[in-house]
């Protein structure tokens, strides 16, 4: 039997094995349209914006879904995409044993139903599928409170934190960097 992508952490959505998945280029216009509600919805939480975004077009995002195995952007779909979360490896040889997560996002009326660990768990056993991959990096700014702590409950650790490292509408935020060992 295939091993599920939610754990035991997140017993109350069992619903969602078949709904949290790798997004294909079939998905990319869903894709744009979630990564630009989530821009404008929490824009102290990423730092790109929607005039700036790589993922802003169809064309960018199915370019990006064909990259290597190492790189994935996992969704969460009920029925519609309603979050998602992206992981990439280091492209620099004596890098390569660290993964990046990115653009953890889940559309406010979905919140509070276990979908963010969901995501998480799927990006997580990704990267421990992925030979040579001792580490998992992401940066979460202090706007993100609930996703530092859903990261630090999956066994994520404060390794810095950088002030001022986002600015936006005339306030600033601190981001935080943490690391998981795999």
């Amino acid at each position: 039997m295939e091993t599920p992508l939610w754990t035991e952490r997140a017993p109350s959505i069992m619903r969602l094995e078949q709904m949290i998945r790798p997004l294909t280029e079939g998905d990319a216009f869903a894709y744009v349209e979630l990564r630009r509600v989530a821009l404008l919805d929490a824009p102290l939480c990423f730092s790109a914006s929607p005039a700036d975004d790589v993922a802003a077009s169809v064309d960018a995002v199915r370019a990006q879904l064909r990259q290597a195995a190492d790189g994935v952007v996992i969704g969460a779909f009920d029925p519609a995409l309603v979050g998602a979360v992206g992981l990439f490896r280091d492209r620099h040889r004596k890098a390569a044993h660290k993964m990046h997560l990115w653009g953890m996002y889940v559309v406010p009326n979905r919140r509070r139903r276990g979908i963010a660990a969901a995501l998480l768990d799927a990006a997580i056993a990704h990267a421990r599928s992925c030979s040579g991959v001792a580490r998992i990096h992401l940066g979460v700014t202090s706007a993100a409170s609930d996703a530092q702590r859903l990261y630090q409950r999956a066994g994520f650790e404060l390794w810095a934190s950088e002030p001022d490292a986002l600015r936006c509408g005339g306030l600033s935020v601190v981001e935080h960097h943490l690391l998981l060992r795999l």
